[in-house]
């Protein structure tokens, strides 16, 4: 009888273990979630902010300004499901070619490889360079890029290769910041160069600016050092 009572005791004297309600257990989710959405808009902000003061052009882009360069890179935009240029791919083709025939630079690099669909950005790019007047003597075709940083990583490996050391980079406006961001870690003097629109996107301007910005954040986070490449 002794041991019961005090066994009885002891129990009455036990800290009893505390079950989370539903409602606290809703409130804890729902906080997590606002760390989630708080850390998302705080990388989106970053990337926004990395795109507004994105490198232009190297430390020497003034001077480029005033000098001939030793190529026109054209970063690579997939051909249709026929192999036919889009709008896209031609704008920065043709603007490529303008920039050539302006003597900007004695060649042009054009830098992509099948990426999208089978055909290969750089050889359709070069097929439409050789159209519009440029000698293929003049035209330097980059296969193997599947991204942007591939794109001026290989076209840096040939400029290297060939002991060139300044380039004009052309590719699309939404395009620019993120080409600057990677092109101010390669051994090579650059200046950008936008590609005027010759015709309507596929896609409405909003969801381009959402992907690019989602791509900057990428880059920021991690694809600069994993995907990382050596000239």
């Amino acid at each position: 009888m002794i041991l019961s009572a005090a066994l009885r005791q002891l129990e009455k004297q036990r800290p009893r273990r505390r079950v989370p309600s539903r409602s606290s257990r809703g409130g804890l989710r729902l906080r997590w979630i606002a760390l989630a959405v708080a850390v998302v808009v705080l990388f989106v902000v970053w990337a926004v902010l990395a795109r507004a003061f994105a490198p232009t052009g190297s430390t020497d882009a003034a001077r480029l300004d005033s000098t001939r360069l030793d190529a026109i890179i054209v970063l690579g935009y997939p051909s249709d499901s026929d192999g036919n240029p889009t709008p896209e791919q031609l704008a920065r083709v043709s603007e490529g070619v303008k920039e050539y025939e302006r003597g900007v630079a004695p060649r042009l690099i054009m830098t992509g490889a099948a990426a999208h669909n089978h055909f290969v950005e750089a050889e359709s790019m070069a097929r439409v360079a050789r159209a519009q007047g440029v000698p293929s003597s003049a035209i330097f075709v980059e296969p193997q890029a599947q991204d942007t940083i591939q794109n001026a990583c290989y076209s840096v490996r040939i400029m290297k290769q060939h002991g060139w050391g300044s380039a004009e980079v052309v590719t699309s406006q939404y395009h620019l910041p993120r080409a600057g961001m990677i092109f101010s870690h390669l051994p090579v003097e650059w200046r950008g160069h936008a590609a005027p629109s010759l015709g309507p996107d596929v896609a409405p301007g909003w969801a381009v600016a959402v992907v690019e910005v989602l791509k900057t954040t990428r880059y920021l986070l991690y694809a600069r050092w994993t995907e990382s490449c050596t000239p």
